[in-house]
């Protein structure tokens, strides 16, 4: 326990005397810990009110249903086949137009009886159920109308009183409903060249009204569709007895599951969370190489520390685990900050649904999530900062105490190649090859910033065309631009951190090579300049590398996995491109002015 006690108390004086340093960490683990945790959360944002609902309506297995009468026959088979348990219909169903608040929607309205079904009963949630005379309007279907309980509508010319709005597992809720009628549905994006056939409904709500009122809408008795619904022994083999009983989603007898029903219900906070999950890995390399900089800058600058806990007796392992111990320390706080900010930013990112029971994005933490969050963190804090805390551990006592000047490595054609150039671009390109692998992080870490930002440039585009198009509502459009702003934030800022972390670093690094330089005559202006030009080179290289093939290689890894069709995405155009390079140059080199100028004003006499 005196051991650990130790490091700890080590560990904490060394933080607490490098505030600056310790902030900056803290802010890089972060971001990353921030955004997988609302990737998580969102995981859960809306299942968790879908199974809700579900409980609360009886909700069914399977639904199955037919366009004609004639098939009546084929619904009993299955009430009766194998796995069935319970079940509640077949109920008469047709389409047919609705018009309310001076708007006309299409609808699907449903037959049922007044009496509670055994399965797929929708749970009232304003009002009560259907009546004589009487409607009731799917909940996120009367929210979009603006309706609610005592107002009138007409179903095909004829007034009707809305008595109620329910809730439905048996459907996803408006505009993603399921079509359970034989005229056919749409709820995609139309072409602009091409009309809507005849009696296909767009984008139908659903109503439900007593049997006899249904039977009176229909003018033919050919127009009802009739729809089934099932509770198995097995829930989880659904898909299954689809399978075995010949039943598919659009077939002459559809039938869809409660899984599928689920994947459409909660499909925005899927996208959300595909979006915030990837943004996370994104920025989880950013917080490695960030790391991988700062801890090799802040071990640099030890060297002597490191020299006297071992002359008065430390170990290697010792030495070792103090300087581990920092960084899993801020690690730890890190993934406790990003927990509590992701979890209270989660429902901001999804849209709450009026057509299930509880609120979309009111999914807690679970100790999977908590878990996972806590290993990433600690994780890209041990990626980063084992292989320099062991080689700074075997380090000599001697050499570490002396705390010398780093020999410079002598290349050849370098010298060559920088002799004739003017003064702060020979120091650059020096300065540079000093610490080939830190470019390599430079160039690594704003490739992966251009990437995302040249993603967030075509999914941007793509949302801008949806609303009254396409698959997303103004609404949910909203929630997705929220989502992209998020990462866009986050992105930046731990960028920022990383370009000014990077120079830091290196003006660190170089400062006694810098003080040689002014003894010998360099201006502190030039020697600035020569800091600040040593980050844009790999900055304009990782801008190039972003754009392609960063940014297309990303946005073809998030179509595979959303199943989108890239083909029809708007891509930036080529101004947009060259206007992002050259703005993530200058950004770069306004970022890196400040800590540069600062390392090129110290006193030549104090450094030496």
């Amino acid at each position: 326990m005196g051991r650990i006690v130790l490091v700890i108390r080590l560990a904490l004086r060394d933080l607490r005397r490098r505030r600056t340093e310790a902030a900056l960490l803290l802010i890089a683990v972060l971001a990353s810990t921030t955004t997988l945790t609302l990737g998580l959360v969102l995981r859960d944002a809306a299942s968790d009110p879908y199974q809700s609902t579900r409980a609360a309506t009886k909700g069914p297995d399977v639904v199955a249903g037919v366009s004609q009468a004639d098939d009546l026959a084929e619904l009993g088979k299955l009430a009766i086949a194998s796995g069935v348990t319970e079940h509640s219909g077949p109920y008469p169903v047709i389409a047919a137009k609705l018009e309310a608040s001076g708007r006309t929607s299409d609808v699907q309205v449903e037959g049922r009886d007044a009496a509670d079904a055994a399965v797929d009963q929708p749970e009232v949630t304003q009002g009560s159920w259907v009546g004589d005379g009487g409607v009731v309007l799917e909940a996120a279907f009367a929210d979009s109308l603006d309706v609610g309980v005592g107002d009138s509508v007409a179903l095909d010319g004829r007034s009707f009183k809305v008595v109620g709005v329910a809730v439905t597992a048996a459907m996803p809720p408006y505009p993603g409903a399921s079509c359970i009628v034989s005229a056919g549905c749409i709820n995609g994006a139309i072409p602009d060249d091409r009309n809507l056939p005849a009696g296909l409904l767009y984008k139908p709500g659903l109503a439900w009204l007593t049997q006899a009122d249904v039977l009176s809408l229909a003018m033919d008795r050919s127009a009802l569709s009739y729809v089934m619904n099932l509770k198995l022994a097995d829930p989880d083999e659904a898909q299954a007895f689809v399978d075995r009983n010949g039943g598919h989603y659009g077939g002459a007898m559809p039938m869809q599951t409660w899984e599928s029903i689920l994947a459409d219900a909660t499909d925005l906070a899927r996208d959300s969370q595909i979006l915030l999950l990837i943004g996370a890995w994104l920025l989880g390399l950013l917080a490695v190489a960030s790391l991988s900089v700062l801890v090799g800058g802040r071990i640099a600058d030890q060297t002597r520390r490191i020299g006297l806990l071992k002359a008065v007796g430390g170990t290697p392992g010792l030495v070792a685990a103090v300087l581990l111990a920092e960084y899993l320390l801020v690690a730890v706080v890190a993934a406790a900050a990003g927990l509590t900010i992701g979890a209270l930013t989660a429902p901001l990112l999804t849209e709450s649904s009026a057509g299930l029971v509880g609120g979309a994005g009111t999914a807690s933490l679970t100790w999977s999530t908590i878990g996972l969050v806590t290993a990433v963190a600690l994780g890209v804090a041990v990626v980063a900062t084992a292989v320099p805390a062991v080689r700074a551990a075997r380090s000599s006592t001697v050499s570490a105490l002396a705390d010398a000047a780093r020999p410079p490595r002598r290349t050849g054609w370098l010298i060559s190649l920088s002799a004739r150039l003017p003064v702060p671009l020979l120091l650059a390109l020096r300065v540079a090859a000093r610490r080939p692998r830190r470019v390599v992080l430079g160039v690594v870490s704003i490739a992966v910033t251009v990437s995302g930002i040249y993603v967030l440039l075509v999914l941007n585009a793509f949302l801008g065309e949806q609303p009254g198009t396409g698959a997303y509502t103004e609404d949910q459009v909203a929630v997705l631009r929220r989502v992209l702003l998020v990462w866009t934030v986050i992105l930046l800022s731990l960028a920022a951190v990383n370009a000014i972390v990077i120079t830091w670093a290196t003006a660190l690094d170089n400062r006694y090579a810098s003080a040689l330089a002014r003894a010998l005559g360099a201006t502190p202006q030039e020697v600035t300049v020569a800091l600040a030009t040593a980050q844009v080179l790999p900055a304009f290289l990782g801008a190039v590398l972003g754009v392609f093939p960063g940014g297309f290689l990303l946005f073809a890894a998030i179509n595979t996995i959303t199943g989108g069709d890239g083909d029809k995405a708007t891509l930036p155009a080529p101004w947009q491109l060259v206007a992002l390079v050259l703005a993530t140059v200058l950004v770069v080199a306004a970022l890196t002015s400040v800590p540069a100028h600062l390392g090129g004003r110290r006193p030549v006499t104090a450094t030496l």
